[in-house]
């Protein structure tokens, strides 16, 4: 199992009432983080697309963020997750041309993931009256299957559809090296895991919560992925799921972090702007706020396997419970609203202690799917 970190410019109104630079502090912290978690042998790194989710993501112009990351990191591959490629939104040669650039810069290590936005919120902020937020589908769906012929065909033959058209044209850049990079789909719904298998997509799992889930993800996912007709160049075999992650020296000072952390909030702010996701029997309507977690809630969340959190050796273990399930990546959702010393202790110690212990192959997969290609 391969392991990434995730990033959004997370800016709670807690945080700007003390801090009048808090969101500018947010952003740099969070490059900071990507750095630290290169150096500590993490393999990818994650950075949103949203916009006008106030306090929940301020990282809406994520190719930006990629670009400073790309000179500011040496090894770790830098994934959009996603670049939102509806036309409403971003036209998809703009898409297509970001991703090559980011090629080139990067050496290599870009990542492609995309999806369709976060909800009515976002969703209606570009496409004002749309009464379905299924219609983003049909959009997408008609548009994944350009971005390898833009990138491949050295004249683009050009698209004519329902939502957007360009005639033919040279898109440049080319990808950098051989093939073009990994794609990947960010699916909320098992039969959006079962579509991303048969178009041969690697799976963003944002929306597993805890180790159980894995086994309805495998079960649509590799199923459909075995008879993929690839949209790519490649398959790309890949689940990646996300959890929150707490690493301190001892068990107590973890759970003491995570107390602090108010990550009642960041949950809360979640199911305000996701309207799409299933709401679980327990969560509140916005703006009614999740309880504030005590030791007992953070001790629970542990033993239902819906947080990583402990010492090195505990958090190895629960880390591992990953593994055995079938999770291709597991990526950290960080910040999460503890400090910064906290949160980059975390990742210091959980590349010290554990990846080393699971992740002992030095090829990225998806490198490896990219290099097949190119044989």
């Amino acid at each position: 199992m391969e392991f990434g970190l995730f990033v959004q410019g997370y800016v709670p109104e807690s945080r700007r009432r003390t801090d009048p630079e808090a969101e500018h502090h947010a952003l740099v912290e969070e490059t900071e983080y990507v750095i630290q978690a290169d150096r500590s042998g993490f393999k990818y790194a994650w950075a949103s697309e949203h916009h006008f989710l106030d306090e929940y993501s301020h990282l809406s112009a994520n190719d930006v963020f990629l670009g400073y990351l790309a000179h500011a990191t040496e090894r770790i591959h830098l994934g959009s997750g996603i670049f939102n490629p509806l036309p409403q939104v971003n036209h998809p040669v703009k898409v297509a041309e970001k991703v090559a650039m980011l090629d080139h810069l990067s050496g290599g290590r870009i990542e492609f993931g995309s999806g369709r936005g976060a909800g009515s919120h976002e969703i209606l902020g570009f496409l004002p009256g749309v009464t379905d937020m299924n219609a983003t589908k049909e959009i997408w769906e008609e548009t994944i299957a350009e971005f390898p012929k833009m990138w491949l065909q050295d004249e683009y033959q050009g698209f004519t559809g329902k939502h957007w058209s360009l005639p033919p044209r040279k898109v440049l850049p080319k990808p950098y090296g051989a093939a073009h990079p990994a794609m990947w789909y960010a699916a909320g719904s098992p039969p959006s895991y079962a579509m991303a298998g048969r178009k041969g997509l690697g799976v963003l799992g944002f929306s597993i919560q805890k180790v159980s889930d894995m086994e309805w993800v495998l079960d649509s996912y590799k199923s459909a992925i075995e008879e993929a007709e690839p949209v790519g160049g490649f398959v790309n075999d890949n689940v990646m799921v996300t959890s929150t992650a707490i690493c301190a020296e001892t068990h107590a000072k973890a759970v003491e972090i995570a107390v602090g952390g108010g990550l009642n909030y960041l949950q809360s702010l979640l199911f305000r702007y996701h309207d799409t996701f299933p709401r679980p029997e327990g969560i509140p309507e916005w703006p009614e706020l999740l309880p504030e977690y005590t030791e007992e809630i953070i001790e629970l969340l542990i033993a239902e396997e819906l947080m990583i959190c402990g010492d090195p050796d505990e958090v190895f273990r629960q880390c591992k419970r990953w593994e055995q399930a079938g999770a291709d990546q597991l990526s950290f959702g960080l910040p999460i609203g503890i400090g910064y010393e906290d949160t980059m202790n975390t990742i210091k110690l959980i590349g010290e202690h554990v990846i080393p212990k699971i992740d002992t192959d030095p090829v990225h997969r998806t490198s490896r799917f990219r290099d097949a290609t190119a044989g």
